[in-house]
């Protein structure tokens, strides 16, 4: 189980795009640790190079300041690469709505960009970040690929048109595409800050300063909480899956259920804080419920998380006592 024991080509070269992010930052620091050498694409307007700055005494780490809305840029960036993990993006689907142009910039025709540069370049696999907002309003649990729904926000309208463009791309170029349609992924690094925060580091954030966090809606709300171990090795697991599974998305999930209001709750007895969520409205573009069905990934990628929600929360609150 996990992602320490796969082996790829001596000598394979990673870049990973978004990789000062939460998610990009935990690929290059596990793909280091794995001895491999790694390219960090990132423009730091969500990433902090504070991410993955203790990554450049190892030798085999690259930082390059670009922006994947440059085509130029792109094509630099896969020169000699085997592998591409593109996670650059701008995620949360209240700020989608609100900047709908510069969603479709970044996270379409960047991107576009990444797989073009990849074809043009040679590159083995090209992984790339999908989300489990692409089911829309498909009211049926699990979620499972192949069943999805209208998009309620523009941010998932961008991840269904790129995993359109993967699937051309394998069919039309040959370029093996794999979708990872990640579920809510929480963990080490996740950022707390702002008000597009991800809910799990912004409530710990404010239990630990004894405020009090704002659940948006009932908080009956439910999520597939995924830790971040099980997305790095569903990412290392893609580029090691078969030609015949590229052109595909993937549930990447731990294949659980959290109620929003449980997972307060259990935050504030691991904190030993006892203070009282205050209730808004629900948020516009949200899916009511999620959990996801791995069976796909698990059969064609060979993915089997070896973080269910437990033992992932109690590793991230440990991080968050440490580091906040």
């Amino acid at each position: 189980m996990g992602y320490k024991n796969l082996k790829f080509d001596e000598g394979s070269v990673f870049l990973v795009t978004g990789g000062a992010g939460f998610i990009g930052s935990n690929l290059c620091e596990a793909l280091i640790e794995m001895g491999y050498t790694v390219r960090c694409l990132d423009d730091l307007s969500t990433g902090k190079y504070e991410n993955v700055e203790h990554l450049e005494k190892s030798g085999r780490f690259t930082f390059i300041k670009g922006d994947i809305r440059d085509l130029d840029t792109c094509l630099s960036a896969c020169d000699g690469v085997d592998y591409v993990m593109n996670q650059a993006a701008w995620g949360s689907v209240p700020r989608s709505i609100e900047m709908p142009l510069l969603y479709e910039e970044i996270n379409i025709r960047g991107t576009l960009n990444m797989m073009e540069a990849a074809r043009v370049k040679g590159v083995k696999k090209f992984v790339y970040a999908s989300s489990s907002s692409v089911y829309g309003d498909h009211p049926v649990l699990p979620k499972k690929e192949g069943a999805e729904g209208k998009v309620l926000s523009p941010y998932a309208l961008t991840k269904k048109v790129d995993e359109e463009y993967g699937r051309l791309y394998k069919v039309l170029y040959g370029l093996d595409t794999y979708g990872l349609r990640y579920f809510n992924v929480f963990g080490r690094r996740q950022n707390p800050e702002g008000m597009y925060a991800a809910v799990i580091p912004k409530f710990l954030k404010l239990l630990l300063n004894d405020e009090a966090p704002t659940i948006n809606g009932d908080g009956r709300q439910s999520r597939d909480f995924t830790y971040i171990d099980n997305v790095i090795e569903a990412n290392l697991r893609a580029c090691l899956a078969p030609s015949e599974a590229a052109g595909e998305a993937f549930n990447i999930g731990a294949g659980g259920r959290e109620y929003l209001i449980d997972v307060y709750n259990d935050l504030c007895d691991a904190l030993g804080k006892k203070i009282e969520p205050v209730f808004g409205p629900p948020r516009a573009g949200d899916i009511r419920d999620s959990n996801a069905d791995i069976s796909k990934a698990r059969e064609l990628l060979g993915y089997d998380p070896e973080y269910d929600f437990k033992k992932g929360i109690a590793l991230a609150i440990d991080w968050y006592k440490e580091n906040l």
